[in-house]
Protein backbone atom coordinates (compact mmCIF):
# COMPACT_ATOMS: atom_id res chain seq x y z
CA UNK A 1 0.00 0.00 0.00
CA UNK A 2 1.29 3.24 -0.95
CA UNK A 3 1.06 6.00 1.37
CA UNK A 4 -0.61 9.46 0.39
CA UNK A 5 2.54 11.64 0.47
CA UNK A 6 4.48 8.89 -2.16
CA UNK A 7 1.19 8.70 -4.10
CA UNK A 8 1.36 12.29 -4.83
CA UNK A 9 5.45 12.12 -5.50
CA UNK A 10 4.09 9.31 -8.38
CA UNK A 11 1.45 11.61 -9.79
CA UNK A 12 3.56 14.34 -10.13
CA UNK A 13 6.14 12.21 -11.84
CA UNK A 14 3.35 10.80 -14.22
CA UNK A 15 2.50 14.45 -14.88
CA UNK A 16 5.93 15.46 -15.70
CA UNK A 17 8.90 13.04 -15.71
CA UNK A 18 12.38 14.28 -15.03
CA UNK A 19 11.70 16.32 -11.59
CA UNK A 20 14.53 17.07 -8.69
CA UNK A 21 14.07 16.41 -5.39
CA UNK A 22 13.16 20.17 -4.91
CA UNK A 23 10.96 19.96 -8.01
CA UNK A 24 8.86 16.61 -6.50
CA UNK A 25 9.14 18.82 -2.72
CA UNK A 26 7.20 21.31 -4.11
CA UNK A 27 4.72 19.36 -5.93
CA UNK A 28 3.80 17.41 -2.72
CA UNK A 29 4.03 20.25 -0.25
CA UNK A 30 6.81 19.18 2.16
CA UNK A 31 10.26 19.79 2.40
CA UNK A 32 13.36 18.29 0.41
CA UNK A 33 14.49 16.22 3.18
CA UNK A 34 11.31 14.58 3.78
CA UNK A 35 10.99 13.81 0.24
CA UNK A 36 14.02 12.14 -0.57
CA UNK A 37 13.09 9.55 2.41
CA UNK A 38 9.87 8.88 0.31
CA UNK A 39 11.92 8.84 -3.04
CA UNK A 40 14.34 6.18 -1.53
CA UNK A 41 11.38 3.98 -0.84
CA UNK A 42 9.83 4.08 -4.49
CA UNK A 43 13.03 3.63 -5.96
CA UNK A 44 13.63 0.62 -3.69
CA UNK A 45 10.23 -0.55 -5.10
CA UNK A 46 11.06 -0.17 -8.58
CA UNK A 47 8.42 2.61 -9.19
CA UNK A 48 10.76 5.59 -9.86
CA UNK A 49 14.22 5.98 -11.19
CA UNK A 50 17.03 8.28 -11.31
CA UNK A 51 19.47 9.92 -13.86
CA UNK A 52 22.20 12.76 -13.47
CA UNK A 53 21.66 15.60 -15.29
CA UNK A 54 24.04 18.26 -16.45
CA UNK A 55 22.56 21.63 -15.55
CA UNK A 56 25.00 24.18 -15.85
CA UNK A 57 28.48 24.95 -14.33
CA UNK A 58 28.93 22.23 -11.18
CA UNK A 59 28.10 18.76 -10.11
CA UNK A 60 25.48 17.40 -11.97
CA UNK A 61 22.26 17.21 -10.06
CA UNK A 62 19.52 13.91 -10.17
CA UNK A 63 16.03 13.88 -12.02
CA UNK A 64 13.14 11.66 -11.28
CA UNK A 65 11.00 9.47 -13.28
CA UNK A 66 8.90 6.97 -13.24
CA UNK A 67 9.96 3.17 -14.22
CA UNK A 68 7.45 1.40 -16.43
CA UNK A 69 6.11 -0.26 -12.74
CA UNK A 70 5.82 3.22 -11.96
CA UNK A 71 3.13 3.89 -14.39
CA UNK A 72 1.26 0.47 -13.93
CA UNK A 73 0.38 2.31 -10.78
CA UNK A 74 -2.59 4.56 -12.67
CA UNK A 75 -5.53 2.73 -14.36
CA UNK A 76 -3.77 2.80 -18.20
CA UNK A 77 -4.15 -0.78 -18.95
CA UNK A 78 -4.40 0.79 -22.48
CA UNK A 79 -0.62 0.85 -22.33
CA UNK A 80 0.34 -2.25 -22.70
CA UNK A 81 -2.57 -2.31 -25.51
CA UNK A 82 -0.74 0.53 -27.13
CA UNK A 83 2.40 -1.19 -27.54
CA UNK A 84 1.43 -4.30 -29.26
CA UNK A 85 -0.59 -2.09 -31.45
CA UNK A 86 1.82 0.21 -32.65
CA UNK A 87 4.78 -2.91 -32.26
CA UNK A 88 2.92 -4.33 -35.31
CA UNK A 89 2.31 -1.12 -37.24
CA UNK A 90 5.53 -0.34 -37.11
CA UNK A 91 6.19 -3.97 -38.31
CA UNK A 92 4.06 -4.39 -40.84
CA UNK A 93 4.35 -0.92 -42.67
CA UNK A 94 6.93 1.16 -43.89
CA UNK A 95 8.17 4.98 -42.09
CA UNK A 96 6.28 7.07 -44.12
CA UNK A 97 3.12 4.90 -44.21
CA UNK A 98 3.24 4.77 -40.16
CA UNK A 99 3.80 8.67 -40.37
CA UNK A 100 0.80 9.14 -42.46
CA UNK A 101 -1.36 7.09 -40.04
CA UNK A 102 -0.58 9.69 -36.84
CA UNK A 103 -1.20 12.15 -39.28
CA UNK A 104 -4.59 11.07 -40.45
CA UNK A 105 -5.44 10.36 -36.82
CA UNK A 106 -4.39 13.83 -35.31
CA UNK A 107 -6.92 15.37 -38.47
CA UNK A 108 -9.56 13.34 -37.24
CA UNK A 109 -9.24 14.56 -33.43
CA UNK A 110 -8.39 18.01 -34.56
CA UNK A 111 -11.67 18.24 -36.95
CA UNK A 112 -13.75 16.24 -34.06
CA UNK A 113 -12.51 18.97 -31.69
CA UNK A 114 -13.12 21.71 -33.47
CA UNK A 115 -16.37 20.68 -35.33
CA UNK A 116 -18.48 23.75 -33.49
CA UNK A 117 -15.92 26.49 -33.98
CA UNK A 118 -15.20 28.40 -37.09
CA UNK A 119 -11.23 28.73 -37.06
CA UNK A 120 -11.26 31.01 -40.06
CA UNK A 121 -12.80 33.79 -38.05
CA UNK A 122 -10.09 33.68 -34.89
CA UNK A 123 -7.10 35.09 -34.77
CA UNK A 124 -4.25 33.70 -34.13
CA UNK A 125 -4.05 34.22 -30.55
CA UNK A 126 -7.40 33.30 -29.93
CA UNK A 127 -6.45 30.27 -31.76
CA UNK A 128 -3.74 29.42 -29.87
CA UNK A 129 -5.54 29.82 -26.52
CA UNK A 130 -8.27 27.69 -27.90
CA UNK A 131 -5.41 25.22 -28.75
CA UNK A 132 -4.17 25.43 -25.06
CA UNK A 133 -7.23 24.51 -23.48
CA UNK A 134 -7.65 21.77 -25.96
CA UNK A 135 -4.59 20.21 -24.90
CA UNK A 136 -5.07 20.75 -21.29
CA UNK A 137 -7.78 18.91 -20.87
CA UNK A 138 -6.19 15.31 -22.88
CA UNK A 139 -3.62 15.76 -20.34
CA UNK A 140 -1.02 18.42 -21.20
CA UNK A 141 1.01 21.24 -18.72
CA UNK A 142 0.68 24.28 -21.62
CA UNK A 143 1.67 27.51 -21.32
CA UNK A 144 1.78 30.14 -24.35
CA UNK A 145 5.00 32.35 -24.59
CA UNK A 146 5.21 35.54 -26.47
CA UNK A 147 7.98 37.17 -28.18
CA UNK A 148 8.79 39.77 -30.83
CA UNK A 149 7.82 37.79 -33.91
CA UNK A 150 6.70 34.92 -32.20
CA UNK A 151 4.79 32.66 -30.06
CA UNK A 152 6.07 29.97 -28.06
CA UNK A 153 4.24 26.27 -27.20
CA UNK A 154 5.63 25.24 -24.63
CA UNK A 155 4.47 21.33 -23.21
CA UNK A 156 6.24 20.80 -19.83
CA UNK A 157 4.45 17.06 -19.57
CA UNK A 158 4.34 14.41 -22.46
CA UNK A 159 1.06 12.31 -22.40
CA UNK A 160 3.01 10.17 -24.40
CA UNK A 161 6.21 9.48 -22.52
CA UNK A 162 6.56 5.55 -22.44
CA UNK A 163 4.68 4.69 -26.09
CA UNK A 164 7.24 7.83 -27.64
CA UNK A 165 10.11 5.93 -26.10
CA UNK A 166 10.20 3.37 -28.64
CA UNK A 167 7.93 4.91 -30.83
CA UNK A 168 8.93 8.41 -31.60
CA UNK A 169 6.56 8.94 -34.32
CA UNK A 170 3.98 9.93 -32.17
CA UNK A 171 4.92 13.03 -31.98
CA UNK A 172 3.43 13.50 -35.42
CA UNK A 173 0.18 13.51 -33.45
CA UNK A 174 0.92 17.11 -31.85
CA UNK A 175 2.15 18.60 -34.51
CA UNK A 176 -0.53 18.20 -36.98
CA UNK A 177 -2.90 18.52 -34.28
CA UNK A 178 -1.21 22.37 -34.04
CA UNK A 179 -1.13 22.55 -37.93
CA UNK A 180 -4.58 22.60 -37.89
CA UNK A 181 -5.56 24.92 -35.56
CA UNK A 182 -3.41 27.75 -36.63
CA UNK A 183 -3.55 27.05 -40.22
CA UNK A 184 0.66 26.68 -40.88
CA UNK A 185 3.19 24.38 -39.40
CA UNK A 186 4.92 25.12 -36.32
CA UNK A 187 8.75 24.38 -35.37
CA UNK A 188 9.47 22.14 -33.08
CA UNK A 189 12.66 23.08 -31.39
CA UNK A 190 12.91 21.33 -28.31
CA UNK A 191 11.32 17.54 -27.44
CA UNK A 192 10.87 16.05 -23.62
CA UNK A 193 11.64 12.47 -25.81
CA UNK A 194 14.91 13.92 -27.14
CA UNK A 195 15.99 14.51 -23.72
CA UNK A 196 14.64 17.96 -22.93
CA UNK A 197 12.79 18.84 -20.65
CA UNK A 198 10.02 20.48 -22.36
CA UNK A 199 8.37 20.27 -26.02
CA UNK A 200 8.65 23.59 -27.49
CA UNK A 201 6.95 24.26 -30.40
CA UNK A 202 7.82 28.09 -32.38
CA UNK A 203 4.73 29.78 -34.16
CA UNK A 204 5.68 32.45 -36.39
CA UNK A 205 3.34 35.59 -35.45
CA UNK A 206 2.01 36.89 -39.50
CA UNK A 207 3.12 39.84 -41.22
CA UNK A 208 1.35 42.64 -40.20
CA UNK A 209 0.04 44.60 -43.71
CA UNK A 210 -0.48 48.03 -44.32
Amino acid sequence: MINNTRNGVLRALLLHQRRTVNDLAEAVDINPISVRHHITKLEAEGLIQSEEERHGVGRPRLVYSLTNKGMEQFPQRYLQLSLHLLQQLKANLSEKELGEIFQNLAREIAGELTKDVNLENLTLEERLQLLQEVLTAEGYTINLQEEEGYYHLVGASCPYHHVGEDYPEICAVDKELITHFISSTPVRIECILEGDKQCKYLIKKPTEQG
